[in-house]
């Protein structure tokens, strides 16, 4: 079960792609900016979630290169959904449940039937294609049972929502705070896509329901963005403050080539709203202080919701949708001095303890023996552009070769691998390579903490398995 939500929380990454750069242009044409009717059209994007998703998990859940036909069923499988549910209950709308649901079925038929073989006078409708066929024949059953099923399942999750919105403040800590403390095991993503894009529903000038928190803000609904804003107090200033007391404590010696990484990690986070680069950096080696983070994130939430203050995003708490969103948005700007004031909350509570309990993380790190097998070229390695290729041969070297990967792929941050003998993935060598942190899931799953940089080298470490 472990590894089935770890894969389906990649795999609802690949349409969150698309979300930055639609954001900010539906934001910039707005009415109360730029006033470009045309750049509305990129509002699209938010619309069209369940269909993105559905996409998304087919491809992603594929057990195959080519991703071509796994999407074509998830889009072919989450449009007969829809459309059988409109003409069954027009009232009834499965919005990203429906595209989770469609994602799993085409991406189960799909592995499951892709090797079939037709007699001869079908044979065009066998192999990969044979799954398009029967996506198509198995989807209208599946809408039917749907329409019969679905508006108790509806009334339910209308009820939780409800009870979330709710418990108020403490629902809002809930929520930040599982938000962060399942980033370890990549579950984040199956909470935030419920909330985001499936939370409430409200009703533009213009007569058409959106749902979720960030749809329903960016359009207007005075209700949304409570459990969005703590976001910008933990990326513009929380992980910063954690970046600044990490190159604080850091040991003498090692001080510069902390501040490096920390000075990277803090401008990603605050620009681009990815806080994994710092969080990587002391979530295994101190459960106590990532423990802590969670708190003060769910602690963020609650905050403003008390204060009345509402603000949100399209993508992610960066300063870039801070600036964007400020003119819908509630009280915004006392998000700055509350950030602060948190800033300085995480700096104290980080610096002490990690000097007080001497906790090692980067720049502490006790000095190590380093073997024969590790040359000074490894050992003086940094993760930058130029290194790429080496950084994927390397990794290559030490999860075992070829023979010892399953499968491969990555997400905004990380290398995620499917290994067939763990015990043959040296840690230490990876690491050496400039990666982050490395992420043992379970006997199979390993992850490698990259940063951003993470597709530049995925698509090396593609390179080397293709040779």
């Amino acid at each position: 079960m472990k590894k089935f939500m770890q894969n389906l929380g990649k795999s609802m990454l690949i349409p969150i792609v698309a979300m930055p750069i639609a954001g900010i242009l539906f934001r910039l044409s707005a009415e109360d900016l730029l006033n470009i009717p045309l750049f509305q059209a990129a509002g699209i994007v938010f619309d069209n979630m369940d269909v993105l998703i559905a996409i998304g998990i087919a491809m992603g859940m594929s057990k195959t290169k080519d991703r071509g036909i796994p999407a074509l069923t998830g889009y072919l499988a989450i449009t007969i959904l829809n459309q059988g549910l409109t003409l069954m209950n027009p009232d009834l709308d499965m919005s990203v449940f429906g595209g989770v649901l469609s994602g799993l079925i085409a991406a189960g038929l799909y592995n499951r039937y892709k090797n079939t073989q037709l007699p001869a006078i079908f044979s065009f409708f066998g192999g990969e294609k044979w799954p398009i066929t029967l996506t198509i024949l198995i989807m209208i059953p599946v809408a039917g049972l749907a329409s019969l099923v679905w508006p108790y399942a509806q009334a339910g999750i209308d009820s939780f929502a409800q009870a979330l919105v709710g418990m108020g403040a403490f629902g809002i800590f809930l929520f930040g705070f599982l938000n962060r403390f399942l980033l370890p095991f990549g579950l984040h993503h199956v909470l935030n896509t419920y909330i985001y894009f499936g939370l409430g529903s409200y009703e533009t000038p213009d007569g058409e329901t959106v749902q979720g928190e960030i749809t329903r803000f960016l359009n207007g609904d005075p209700t949304a963005g409570f459990f969005l804003g703590g976001f910008f107090i933990v990326m513009i200033f929380g992980v910063p403050a954690v970046a600044l007391a990490i190159t604080r404590a850091a040991y003498k010696q090692k001080k510069e080539k902390t501040k490096a990484l920390m000075g990277s990690g803090s401008m990603t986070s605050v620009v681009a709203g990815l806080t994994e680069p710092i969080e990587f950096t002391f979530i295994f080696t101190s459960p106590l202080l990532y423990f802590i983070h969670a708190i003060y994130t769910g602690l963020a939430g609650a905050t403003l919701y008390l204060l009345s203050i509402r603000h949100g995003f399209s993508f992610g708490g960066s300063v870039i949708d801070y600036a964007l969103n400020l003119g819908i948005a509630d009280n915004g700007l006392f998000i700055l001095p509350i950030g602060l004031a948190f800033g300085a909350l995480y700096y104290f509570t980080f610096y002490i303890l990690i000097t007080k309990l001497d906790i090692p993380v980067i720049g502490r790190e006790k000095d190590e023996e380093f073997g024969e097998a590790k040359d000074e070229e490894e050992y003086e390695l940094e993760l930058s552009h130029s290194k790429y290729e080496y950084m994927a041969k390397k990794i290559l070297e030490n999860v075992g070769g070829k023979e010892n990967i399953t499968d491969y792929e990555n997400c905004m941050t990380r290398l995620r691998l499917v290994v067939e003998d763990m015990s043959r993935v040296d840690e230490e060598k990876i690491k050496q390579t400039g990666a982050h942190g490395v992420v043992k899931a379970d006997d199979h799953n390993l992850q490698i903490v990259v940063g951003p940089q993470a597709n530049n080298v995925n698509a090396e470490f593609e390179k080397q398995m293709e040779q």
